[in-house]
């Protein structure tokens, strides 16, 4: 049911109830995103059908292995390194997040001196992300190569679940993709802030107004989310 209410010319109107009405309202605010530029918006939205996608996977994830009645592998084995005839479990895994998480650190480094418009430090910052992101993704393909030679495939591994291979390989390597999207934009956005690109206003991709480095921190808003499901993965994969 509707109420009636006057608008400002005095006319009267109908006012929506439920979620019709909430749309309604949203669509008619002209200020609620008046000060965000179309570069933020996009990524948030972006951002928003990627937690979807993750959230599908995590919760997918989670349904396997509480249904399967063979038992899931051990983690704690399964991603266990042999250094210096010692079993060390985990460890790969605590290194490859350390180095995520830092990455996050000199991410938003980067941001702070590209409001300052300091081009050299925010360049230097996000390639130092951008190395922390690769090596990430270059410990991540030794796990793929053990884990494969040890007989770990999609459809089965020698540890129990069948399961366990399809989920891994689904969602550390969607994971992963994002992380190597992620680096090589890194790579491009810090050669145009060296460059000066945002200075003098180059013509070009993902080139702003003068002196607006607004891309720099579209870029981190990306970074941060990619590290914040790294920690949800760690916590759900790796820790479960």
């Amino acid at each position: 049911m509707a109420e009636t209410v006057l608008t400002h010319s005095g006319q009267p109107t109908a006012r929506l109830e439920g979620w019709r009405g909430i749309a309604a309202d949203w669509a008619s605010d002209q200020r609620a995103f008046k000060n965000v530029s179309w570069g933020k918006a996009m990524m948030w939205i972006f951002l928003l059908s990627d937690t979807f996608i993750f959230s599908c996977f995590l919760l997918s994830y989670m349904t396997a292995r509480m249904s399967t009645t063979v038992p899931w592998p051990n983690p704690s084995e399964v991603f266990a390194l042999n250094i210096g005839g010692n079993h060390i479990p985990l460890i790969l895994i605590a290194i490859m997040t350390f180095v995520l998480i830092s990455s996050s650190g000199t991410m938003a480094m980067a941001v702070n001196f590209g409001y300052r418009r300091d081009r050299v430090r925010t360049a230097i910052l996000m390639l130092v992300t951008a190395a922390f992101g690769a090596t990430f993704v270059g410990m991540q393909a030794f796990e793929w190569t053990k884990l494969i030679m040890e007989g770990v495939r999609p459809w089965g591994n020698p540890w129990g679940a069948p399961q366990f291979g399809a989920s891994f390989f689904m969602i550390t390597g969607f994971h992963g993709t994002h992380v190597t999207i992620g680096v090589i934009f890194l790579i491009a956005i810090a050669r145009k802030v060296w460059r000066g690109d945002f200075d003098v206003e180059r013509r070009g991709f993902f080139t702003s107004r003068k002196g607006y480095y607004e891309i720099v921190e579209i870029m981190g808003l990306y970074w941060h989310f990619v590290d914040l499901v790294w920690v949800f993965i760690f916590a759900f994969f790796y820790l479960w």
